[in-house]
């Protein structure tokens, strides 16, 4: 797909010097690995990393005072895209979940000192990380507010103790974002705080890798213990009590910059479609010729346009300084959604082939599918989107009326 032309002239030479880079270098080494790196095989990653940092693609999205290219929301928008065209783009350009978030969260939040001992690192590859919320059930998932790992006051510092999972890149980060209760009990709005806890720090132990439908993500899941694990009072990131707010900082943009990484993929699932359906003959004509087939091909240029657009006017929202939760909430629900169809269409399309492993579609089902439940379910999305439509609705109300 071409660059928008509204996009900066910088911007749209950073997404074609990616759109080479993917597919010269990260598509041939996805091919090779088929897209699965959630075993963490460090000489991949470094392979990737090296390559971007090479061709001067490397963090695009950190401020240039912490060594990335300092690419706003809207830019990103168009650089993301293009390193999405391979599951293994984002990692390459050091943009993956979770590392991307906590780089955007550390910016934020984190002291002069934090920054150099943890954001540094990061931006530059030579360390991981990972965001260390979900907790099992009872504890925190969709509702942030049922954190059960506790933080107390010690000497000198907090003792975390708790169970995590579904820890994305835990397994061999280098550090992780805890967020543990330091005041109220589960169930209370507020009272979280974030820590920044080095993964060698005694009492914090990953317990297991889960098994899970996706296999794309770097370093996979895990289940973290957390046992008696002290850290310094220089481990706080931001301020006590005020981690929920943090959170907010951290997951709306990394909601939107998800949606920008799968509509990469998704057009590249509708380019193998595309090819197919351009060369198979079926019934006396190519299957780019039979109704059924155009109309699939059509929907799927409306569910990616119409992403494209929701991602573009969020990014901008962003941009303003303004909070966009409502507009991140819905690009998140609809992006999830129609990147799944694109999916799914293009493996339709695509019949046995679609199917089999000499293409990459049925690698790429999985990998999107869980897209619907990580970052808020679309069910917890859209019980939020209405909430605000109605609250909205009311406040005009009363205001028409007053």
């Amino acid at each position: 797909m071409p660059i928008p032309i509204d996009t900066d002239p910088s911007v749209a030479e950073l997404a074609e010097r990616t759109r080479q880079l993917v597919r010269d270098v990260v598509i041939p080494v996805e091919t090779e690995t088929g897209g699965r790196v959630h075993d963490g095989p460090e000489k991949v990653r470094r392979l990737l990393q090296d390559a971007a940092r090479e061709a001067g693609l490397l963090a695009p999205h950190v401020g240039r005072e912490c060594g990335g290219l300092g690419l706003n929301t809207l830019g990103q928008a168009v650089v993301f895209e293009e390193a999405g065209y391979s599951l293994l783009g984002p990692l390459a350009l050091n943009i993956a979940a979770p590392d991307e978030g906590n780089m955007h969260l550390l910016e934020k939040a984190a002291t002069e000192e934090q920054k150099r001992r943890y954001l540094a690192p990061l931006a530059a590859g030579d360390i991981r990380s990972c965001f260390a919320m979900t907790e099992p059930a009872p504890g925190a998932g969709s509702d942030p507010s049922a954190l059960t790992t506790t933080a107390t006051r010690v000497p000198g510092g907090w003792r975390i103790d708790g169970r995590k999972w579904f820890i994305s890149g835990a397994r061999g980060a280098g550090f992780a974002i805890c967020m543990a209760r330091t005041s109220g009990a589960p169930g209370d709005r507020g009272g979280a705080t974030m820590f920044l806890v080095d993964t060698d720090r005694l009492g914090m132990t990953v317990e297991r890798d889960i098994d899970t439908l996706d296999e794309g993500l770097f370093a996979g899941h895990s289940e973290i213990v957390f046992d008696g694990c002290v850290v310094g009072d220089d481990q706080v990131l931001g301020e006590v009590d005020r981690g929920f707010e943090y959170a907010q900082v951290r997951l709306a943009p990394a909601r939107l910059t998800h949606c920008m990484r799968w509509l990469g993929l998704a057009r590249r699932a509708q380019d193998i479609a595309l090819e197919r359906a351009s060369t198979r003959e079926a019934f006396g004509s190519r299957l780019a010729e039979l109704g059924m087939v155009q109309q699939q091909l059509a929907d799927s240029e409306i569910d990616m346009a119409a992403s494209r657009a929701l991602i573009r006017d969020t990014a901008r929202v962003l941009d303003s300084g303004a909070r966009g939760a409502q507009e991140s909430a819905i690009a998140k629900t609809f992006v999830a959604e129609a990147v799944g169809r694109v999916v799914d269409r293009s493996v339709q399309i695509c019949g046995a082939l679609g199917v089999s492993s000499d293409v990459p579609l049925s690698r790429f089902l999985r990998e999107v599918r869980a897209f619907r439940i990580y970052d808020g379910p679309s069910e917890t999305h859209r019980w939020a989107i209405a909430r605000r439509a109605v609250g909205r609705h009311a406040r005009h109300r009363e205001e028409t009326a007053a």
